[in-house]
Formats: structure tokens, sequence, C-alpha cells
């Protein structure tokens, strides 16, 4: 996902600029009004927030510079700032979505929750989504528990809403003691229907121990995570086990389940929305609980979602080391540091945490898999093989391990180990397309058990017939076997698919060659040449064998190689 980008042509700005009155004093609103919109659509959300702020000192009144500087600044979760940008809007007599939600946002922190109840009556809530939501745990938070279940009751009775309806309703009753009630809820005994994310399952958890059914709560847990267990999952298990009574401590009250509000909506919003829109609800979510770790992760990697990787570092990095999402965020955090190519601090990042976290599969896989695309071969294995080692039973998730430590293996030169990776892979995935793929194709560049390599290719084009990658490999061997003309049909195929991959023009380029279209094989082959990375180049599209295919043809390639020679049907020139 990338975030919304404008291209400002010149006549674009000139409309912009004369829609301002001219002047020393315009010509600098001008300048800073078309920088803040630039930097708005371009999600730059910091620059955004400064440039309307100044443009603000021109014009304190206009209702378009207080909206985006209060959505910039929800943006940057500088959430009271923008309800007091959100109460200067008001005061115009305008109502705007961002501006009500800040402004609600604020009151909702501050407890104010006649003043939440008195804007939704007045049509300046938050949304329709969130409305219903906000009206029933304002209700709890007056005291008043009857009409805030009837209100979750009303908003379960809205299309679409009602496992929102249930869940809640379940974290209302069980924050006050009727964790009866909210596990009928949960265990659907009273309908509703909650759908178990993550945090539902937690939530479970805590109540069925403060039922006195720890073993049910360990059986949920198993049944729901299996294994590779994080530190706060491991923690809840070895509490359960030792039969302590688990506190429901996730929604301490009102605030916190008006929190959970606006992380849940976000949550569902991520698939369908806007990245910069389901930030809004992220941010509210962190305002009214600072310490709500799983909101936080959420406005992180939306904003990583969004190109906006130096905020969304610092944002991972206000989670404290000793949360239970600690290992999370700092996973993120190098992430995002690696994509603005602080390659040495987001390895340090990663190599710190596998120091306190190594006995995470996921810390260790992580540091493995970054060493791998440094092309630092042997330390990415000997992290996978600790990754590996991490695990107290043998887990059908491993193969990704397992098919990751071949790959460091394959391209550090160990082909016997790398192939006995993939096929412990295989033993536990069988038809994973990408293992099948590898190994297959793997096999075809050794020349070896070439049946077995195509039948392993044919399988992973049958699960995944429009990945390129995988048709090419397809064709691949097809042409290592010498059946060239149906080597050329799936190549085809594949650069319909991947038209611009340098590794799948040259192979069409070869199969060309070995049919005897040799004009058509050397446009294929000026075609890989032309998409050739130069700054990372594969070693299956080795630009100088390229070109030195294109002087002298694939014939005297091969023969300067030391290959075996093709049976190239007689060409014609065509």
């Amino acid at each position: 996902m990338t975030g919304p980008t404008t291209h400002w042509t010149k006549a674009a700005l000139a409309s912009l600029a004369l829609a301002l009155p001219i002047g020393a004093e315009a010509q600098g609103v001008a300048g800073d009004y078309l920088a803040a919109r630039h930097a708005g659509m371009s999600g730059d959300f910091e620059a955004a927030a400064r440039y309307f702020d100044r443009t603000l000192m021109h014009d304190p009144e206009s209702l378009e510079f207080l909206e985006r500087s209060a959505l910039a600044h929800m943006s940057l979760g500088n959430v009271e700032r923008a309800a007091d940008l959100g109460e200067r809007i008001l005061e115009t007599g305008q109502n705007t979505q961002v501006g009500q939600m800040a402004v609600l946002a604020a009151d909702m922190e501050r407890e104010n929750y006649a003043a939440v109840l008195a804007a939704i009556d007045n049509d300046r809530g938050a949304g329709p989504l969130v409305d219903g939501l906000i009206r029933a745990w304002s209700l709890l938070g007056q005291g008043d528990m009857s009409s805030a279940l009837n209100a979750f009751d009303a908003v379960g009775e809205t299309q679409g809403l009602a496992p929102f309806a249930a869940y809640h309703k379940a974290l209302a009753l069980a924050s006050v003691g009727d964790f009866e009630g909210a596990d009928a809820l949960f265990s659907g005994e009273m309908g509703g229907g909650v759908d178990f994310t993550r945090r539902g399952i937690l939530a479970r958890t805590a109540i069925l121990s403060q039922l006195d059914r720890n073993e049910e709560a360990l059986a949920l847990i198993d049944q729901s995570f299996n294994s590779g267990l994080d530190p706060e999952l491991r923690d809840l298990v070895a509490r359960l086990d030792a039969g302590e009574t688990v506190p429901f401590d996730m929604i301490r009250g009102a605030k916190d389940g008006l929190a959970e509000t606006f992380f849940t909506i976000g949550s569902a919003l991520t698939t369908d929305a806007s990245e910069d829109f389901t930030l809004l609800y992220a941010r509210v979510a962190q305002h009214l609980k600072p310490d709500f770790a799983d909101a936080t992760l959420m406005a992180a990697e939306l904003l990583r979602a969004l190109e906006q990787y130096e905020l969304a570092a610092e944002t991972y990095d206000t989670v404290p080391r000793d949360d239970p999402a600690f290992h999370a965020a700092e996973i993120g955090r190098a992430e995002a540091l690696r994509e603005i190519g602080r390659t040495d601090a987001a390895l340090e990042a990663l190599q710190s945490l596998a120091e306190t976290h190594g006995d995470l599969p996921v810390v260790q896989s992580t540091l493995a898999d970054f060493l791998r695309r440094e092309e630092r071969y042997d330390e990415a294995i000997a992290a996978y093989t600790r990754a590996l080692d991490s695990y107290e039973e043998e887990a059908r998730e491993q193969w990704f391990l397992y098919y990751a430590r071949g790959i460091a293996y394959e391209r550090s030169g160990n082909w016997e180990e790398s192939e006995a990776d993939f096929r412990a892979a295989l033993e536990l995935n069988p038809e994973q397309p990408q293992v099948l793929n590898y190994l297959g194709y793997s096999l075809v560049e050794q020349q070896v058990k070439l049946d077995e390599a195509l039948d392993m290719i044919e399988r992973a084009v049958a699960a995944r017939p429009d990945a390129g990658y995988i048709v090419d490999s397809l064709g691949w061997v097809y042409y290592r076997l010498g059946r060239y003309e149906e080597a050329v049909d799936q190549l085809e195929r594949a650069a319909e698919l991947m038209p611009i991959d340098p590794v799948v023009n040259d192979h069409l380029g070869d199969a060309y060659w070995a049919v005897g279209r040799e004009l058509e094989a050397e446009f294929m082959w000026k075609r890989a040449l032309s998409f050739v990375d130069f700054e990372n180049v594969s070693e299956d599209a080795d630009p100088e064998r390229i070109r030195r295919k294109l002087e002298v043809g694939l014939d005297r390639v091969l023969e300067e190689e030391g290959s075996a020679p093709l049976d190239v049907a007689v060409g014609n020139g065509n």
C-alpha cells in the first residue's frame, strides 16, 4: 500500500495562486498554502501541520486552513491541538468530520461524557460506524449501566455491526464484574456472534479465569494460537497453569472502552478504507489510552503503509521496553529504518532484540531475513537455526524457516544442505507453491532430477496459475528438458504476467533462440537488459552474459561456457 501522491503542474499551481490575494503577504500565504497542500497530499503530516499553522497566522478564520491543519495534527497524534482547531471550526458555525472527531476525542479523554452525548445528539459525532458504541460507553461512564446495555443492543440491530456490539457489550459487562454475562456473550449463548480477534481471546481468557475455569482458558489459548506464543501469551499460560486467577484489566473503565471502540473499528477499516483515514482512529485510541500498545502498533503500521518511515519509526519507539509488545514494535522499527536506508541502525536494533528476546522464533527469523537480504548468508543460516531450535516441538509453521534457510544455503553454495531444507519444508507443508517452485527451479539449475523438478513446478503452477515467477520456472524446466516449443508457450505467458522482469525476458529470449526465432530472441535480450537493476543485479539475469549473447548468439555463449549445445532449430531471421 502506498500513500496518496500528487503531481503539481504549472497550470495547477497558477490557478491556486490566482485564488489568493496579491501582495507580499499574499505571496507568503500562497507559498505556505501550496507547500501545505503538497505535503498533505504526499502524506507528510509534519510538514503539512507546520505549513497550515503558518497559513492560519495569515487567515485565522479560514475553514479550509483550520480543517486541514486539524487533519495534519490528528494524523501526527496531536489530538489536543486538533481539538483546539476543531473548536475554532465550530465557532464559525461549520461542522467538519475531522474537527468533530478531534473535539469529541478531547471530551472523551477528559471524561466529559455529557458533552460527548450532547455532540452525538446534535449530529456532531465521529461517524455512523462508531457513534452508537461511543454513546453506549459514555452512558456507562455516567454510571447508567442499563441505558448503556440498551445502547449496545441498539448498535447490534444495525446491519454488519452485531459482532462489534456483542464484543463491546461483553467487555462492558466484564468491566463491572458481570463475568457470567460477558462469557454468555462470548460463548454465543446470548447471541450476537462475537468475532474472535487476538484481543477478544485475551479478554475471554481473563473472563474464564475470573469464573475459576482456568482449564478452559488454557484450552482456548491452545486452540487459538497453537505454538510460538509471544511474551504476553507465555506469561498468561504460566499464570493459568499455576492456578492464578487472572484479573480482567483490559478495560478499566469507560475511557478504555472508548479507546477499544476506535481500535476495533479502525482495525476493521484497514482492509477497505484509506490508510490516512484509518490512522485517525488509531490516533484517537492512543490519545484515550496512552499505554495501548496495539493501537500504537496499528498507527505505526499505517504510517509505514503511507511511506512515512521516519514517523513510523518514532511511533514504534514509544512502546516501552517492558511492554509485552516491545518485540513487535522493535521489529517494526527496524523495518521502517531499513526503508529509509538506515541499514546499520536497523540491524543493530534486531541484534539487540535477539539478545533480550532471542527465545522468540519471530525475532530470530526476522534477524535472519534481514541478514539474508544483506547477503550475509552464514549469519542468516545461524539465526534461522536458532529460530528453529526455539520451538519446543515441531510445528507446521516451521516450513517457512526451513524454506528461508534453504535459500540462504543455496545462495552460499551449499546445495546439499539447501535441498535438505527445502524437502524438510515440504514435509511440513507438502503443496506449498513457493517451496515447490524454488526447489524445482533449483533442481533445473543444477540440471538434476529434472522429471521431479517438472512435477514440482507443475504442482506449483496449478496452485498459483497467475504467479509469473512460477510460470517462468515451468517454462524454464521445459527449456532445460529440450521441450522448446512448450517452453516458449509458458515463458510468453510469464512475460505477460511479469512484463518488466529481466529474468523472464532473458529466459524467453533463450527459448526463442532455441526454436530459431533469432530476431525475437535478440529483442527479448535487449528488453531484459533494459530492465536490469544495476544496483541490485540478479544472478539469473547477468547483464554481461546477456550482452555477450547479443554479440555472438546463444550457441557461442554456451560453447564458451563449456555447456552442452542446444538442439537449435534452423533460424530464418524472422
